[in-house]
């Protein structure tokens, strides 16, 4: 299994920037996967927004999925970073060449898959956990945002929202701890699902500190491209997606894990 390289809490910073100098390199290839996720997003939220727990659930399938969702901008930012090719066809590689066969031995994609259909469980269970608290909880039903808003948030009579916030956050730090670099791992070398969380979560143990300022970092860039009506993801997904890459390579040490993917002729 793959060791753990020493940091300081600066680079957590310095992954932003490194993100925002990928977007520069691939700026229409990169800025399309946010203006995806952004459309995507406001149209869910058109077609939800007077039903709280569906518009909740496509807020949390965002926020736990969005490592599986950046996997094409993780393969960008290996490519500019071995000075490959990064265009269109890279990204179809990416997400098509699940099965196939280099020097006779079998290269497989899905680990990411299954990984993803994991985080995607998660994200179930939080939305169904979260649904029944606020439902027992709660003196009358929660059907709208404003329901939600006036009867648990603004509530002066209990402190349902805190213990809320304390449950998603009880939930969401296992995830966290299983995927901050478990993704970009997987695409990039020949490990198991089960290993890739092994190494996450080592990863967490042994930079607790910076790992909570980077998950603050992420959460709070979400909500904020969330919050400007899904405009701001379309700079937010990708640069959260190029610095996750860079984040990988600079806590994971991989020189004694084969790659998965042949590399590139260099341009």
């Amino acid at each position: 299994m793959p060791g753990v390289l020493p940091i300081d809490g600066k680079q957590t910073l310095f992954w932003l920037y490194l993100g925002l100098k990928d977007i520069c390199h691939s700026p229409w290839l990169s800025l399309a996967h946010g203006l995806f996720i952004a459309i995507c997003g406001g149209l869910i939220t058109w077609l939800a927004h007077d039903r709280f727990w569906l518009l909740a659930s496509a807020v949390s399938g965002f926020l736990v999925v969005a490592p599986v969702l950046a996997t094409s901008l993780y393969a960008m930012s290996r490519a500019i970073e071995r000075n490959e090719t990064v265009n269109l066809r890279l990204l179809f590689k990416t997400w098509t060449q699940w099965q196939t066969l280099h020097n006779n031995e079998p290269v497989s994609y899905w680990c990411l898959v299954r990984f993803g259909l994991l985080l995607a469980l998660a994200g179930t269970g939080w939305v169904l956990t979260s649904s029944a608290l606020i439902t027992l909880l709660t003196p009358v039903p929660i059907h709208t945002p404003m329901d939600f808003i006036r009867h648990v948030v603004l509530s002066r009579d209990s402190y349902l929202f805190e213990l809320w916030l304390v449950l998603g956050g009880l939930m969401a730090a296992p995830v966290f701890a299983s995927s901050v670099v478990a993704m970009p791992l997987l695409l990039d070398r020949k490990l198991n699902t089960l290993q890739a969380v092994l190494t996450s979560w080592k990863v967490v143990l042994t930079h607790p500190l910076p790992m909570v300022l980077w998950a603050f970092l992420i959460m709070g860039l979400s909500m904020m491209g969330i919050l400007s009506l899904f405009i701001g993801l379309i700079v937010i997904v990708p640069m959260l997606g190029h610095a996750s890459w860079h984040a990988y390579r600079d806590l994971v040490d991989t020189r004694d894990v084969p790659e998965r993917m042949p590399r590139q002729e260099a341009v």
